[in-house]
C-alpha cells in the first residue's frame, strides 16, 4: 500500500472517528434533545457506515472484497442525504407530508438492494471493475440506469437542505445565526465534493466524498458545543414566536427593544426592525401617549390604542437562571372581551325593550343614594307607576302596540327626569325611579306632570289613537326610623293600590292613617 493510498485512507478513517464520536455524544445526551436526536443519529449513523465502508473498500485486494465492502458502503451513502433533509426540516419546523418521507427513503432502499445485487441486472453498474493500470483498490466504474435516479435525489436533497436553512437565514437572530451558517457549510461541503467528483476532476478510481465529510462533523459538534444546536431550535422556536396572535416584545437588561414578532408588526402600525434598540419608554409613548410604567409581574388590562384597541399587558423576565437577561412584554388584544363583558353588564342592568335601568340596578343604585341622602338628612322618595288597564290593549291590539306604548311612556318620562333621578323598568306594566332631595310635596308635583302629559299624549298607532293613563304612588323616607329601600316600595306599593283602588289616573302619597289597604 502506497503512501497516497495510505493517506486517503486515513482521512477517512478520521471522517468515520469524527462521527462515531458524534453519534456517541448526541446519543448520551439524547433526553435533552427530544425527537429531533432521532433525525439526527439517522443522519449521522449513515455517514458513518458510508465513511468505515469506504476505508474497507479501499483496503480491498481483489474484485470480491472491493464488491463486498461497495455494498456495504451503501447500506449508508444512498440514506445520507434523505435523512440530512429530514433533519433540516425538522430543526426548521417544516412539516413533510408521509409520503414524501416514504419516497425519500424508498429509493435508497432500492439503491442498497440493486448495488448488492448488481451481477445479477447490472442496473446500478454496467461496469465495476479494478482499475487495470493503477490495480486494487482503485477501481472502474460505468454507472448504470439507477445510478443516475440515485444521484438525483443525493444531490437534490443536499441542495435543498442548503436552500431550506438560507432562506431562514436572514428571520433569525443575530445569536442563532452560526447554527444556521454551520449546517449551511456542513452540507454545502460534501455537495461541492461529490460535484467535481462527478466531473472528473479528483484522484481516479476514489471517491472523495468521505474524505471532507470530517469538516461537516466538526461543523455540528462546533454548532451543539458553542451554540446549543437542538437545545435552542431557534427556527422553530421563531415559527410559533411569529404565529402567535398575541404581540411580544423582547427587551434588554437596559430596556431596549432588541425583538418584535409577526403580531407586534401588525398590530402596532409603525413597530418594525428598524426601531430595534430604541428604548421601551419612546415606544411606549409614542404607542399609548402615557409612561411606561410596568413592573414584573404585573398585569395592565386597561392599555388603549386610539380608543379602539384594549390590550392585557404582562411583563416578565426572560431567563435568568440560563444568565439570559432581558424582558418579555407580551399583550393580548382583549378588545372583543371587553365589548362582550360590556354587553353583558349593560344586558345584567338594562331592560331590554326600554333601554333603561332594570329591577336589579334600580335597587343597587337606590340603596346607595338612599344611604347618602340619611347620611346627609337629605329628602328622598320613591314613585312607583302602574300603566292603567294594560292588558286590555295587549289584548285588544296585541303585545307589538303593548310594548310600543311601553316606549312611548318611557319617552315622555325621560322628559322630565332629567336630573340624575334613577328611573327603571320595575316588572311588567310598572315602572318607579327614585328622587333625591325631594319631599313628598315636590314628588308629589313631578307625578302630577308626568301623570298628566300623559293623559294628553295619546299613542298614535296604525290602530288609531290609544288613550293611556297612569296610576302612581308615592313614599318618603322617614327620618330616624331606618328606613329601607324595601320599606319605601312596600309604602310606594300600597300608595299605587290605593290610587287604582280609588279610580285610576291619579297620583297618591302614602301616609300611615290614610291609605287604606
Amino acid at each position: 500500500m502506497h503512501a497516497q493510498l495510505l493517506v486517503y485512507i486515513s482521512i477517512i478513517a478520521i471522517s468515520g472517528v469524527f462521527n462515531l464520536y458524534l453519534f456517541a455524544y448526541v446519543f448520551h445526551k439524547r433526553h435533552f434533545y427530544k425527537s429531533i436526536s432521532t433525525y439526527f443519529l439517522a443522519y449521522i449513523f449513515a455517514i458513518i457506515i458510508y465513511c468505515f465502508g469506504s476505508v474497507f473498500s479501499l483496503m480491498s485486494t481483489n474484485i470480491i472484497e472491493l464488491k463486498f465492502w461497495t455494498a456495504v458502503m451503501y447500506l449508508g451513502l444512498p440514506f445520507a442525504s434523505p435523512l440530512g433533509l429530514l433533519f433540516v426540516t425538522k430543526y426548521l419546523a417544516i412539516k413533510l407530508k408521509r409520503g414524501y418521507i416514504i419516497y425519500m427513503l424508498t429509493i435508497p432502499t432500492i439503491s442498497s438492494i440493486l448495488v448488492a445485487t448488481n451481477d445479477m441486472h447490472h442496473l446500478y453498474y454496467r461496469r465495476l471493475e479494478i482499475d487495470p493500470v493503477l490495480g486494487a483498490p482503485y477501481f472502474l466504474q460505468e454507472i448504470g440506469i439507477w445510478y443516475l435516479v440515485q444521484g438525483i435525489l443525493t444531490f437534490g436533497c443536499m441542495l435543498a437542505a442548503f436552500i431550506l436553512l438560507a432562506s431562514h437565514y436572514k428571520e433569525m437572530s443575530e445569536q442563532y445565526k452560526p447554527q444556521i451558517i454551520a449546517l449551511m457549510f456542513g452540507h454545502l461541503v460534501p455537495m461541492f465534493t461529490g460535484f467535481i467528483y462527478l466531473l472528473g476532476l479528483t484522484p481516479r478510481g476514489i471517491d472523495p466524498v468521505p474524505m471532507v465529510i470530517w469538516i461537516s462533523s466538526l461543523l455540528c459538534l462546533w454548532a451543539i458545543n458553542s451554540s446549543q444546536l437542538f437545545k435552542i431550535m431557534p427556527v422553530a422556536k421563531d415559527v410559533i414566536f411569529n404565529s402567535i396572535n398575541d404581540a411580544v416584545m423582547v427587551l434588554d437588561e437596559s430596556l431596549r427593544l432588541v425583538e418584535i414578532n409577526q403580531a407586534c408588526k401588525i398590530q402596532f402600525p409603525g413597530v418594525n426592525h428598524s426601531i430595534l434598540g430604541t428604548n421601551i419608554n419612546k415606544i411606549w409613548n409614542d404607542l399609548f401617549n402615557i409612561p411606561f410604567t410596568l413592573k414584573i409581574g404585573i398585569t395592565e388590562a386597561s392599555i388603549k390604542l386610539n380608543e379602539e384597541k384594549v390590550y392585557q399587558v404582562r411583563m416578565s423576565m426572560l431567563d435568568p437562571l440560563r444568565n439570559i437577561n432581558g424582558y418579555l412584554v407580551i399583550f393580548t388584544d382583549i378588545t372583543e372581551i371587553k365589548r362582550l363583558q360590556a354587553l353583558l353588564e349593560y344586558q345584567a342592568y338594562y331592560d331590554e325593550l326600554t333601554q333603561i335601568y332594570n329591577r336589579r340596578a334600580f335597587l343597587q343604585q337606590c340603596e346607595l343614594d338612599l344611604a347618602d341622602s340619611q347620611k346627609k338628612g337629605a329628602p328622598f322618595a320613591i314613585v312607583l307607576m302602574d300603566v292603567d288597564h294594560f292588558k286590555k290593549v295587549n289584548d285588544i291590539y296585541g303585545h307589538h302596540i303593548g310594548d310600543q306604548l311601553l316606549e312611548h311612556i318611557v319617552t315622555i318620562c325621560k322628559l322630565y327626569l332629567t336630573n340624575g333621578e334613577v328611573f327603571a323598568r320595575y316588572g311588567g306594566e310598572e315602572f318607579v325611579f327614585s328622587l333625591t332631595d325631594y319631599t313628598t310635596a315636590k314628588a308629589e308635583a313631578l307625578a302630577n306632570m308626568i301623570r298628566d302629559h300623559i293623559k294628553k299624549t295619546p299613542m298614535i298607532t296604525s290602530e288609531g289613537e290609544i288613550g293611556i293613563t297612569l296610576s302612581l304612588g308615592i313614599a318618603e323616607a322617614e327620618r330616624g326610623v331606618g328606613e329601607t329601600v324595601s320599606s319605601l316600595l312596600n309604602k310606594a306599593d300600597k300608595a299605587l293600590y290605593q290610587a287604582k283602588r280609588t279610580g285610576r289616573n291619579k297620583v297618591n302619597v302614602y301616609c300611615q292613617g290614610n291609605v287604606v289597604i
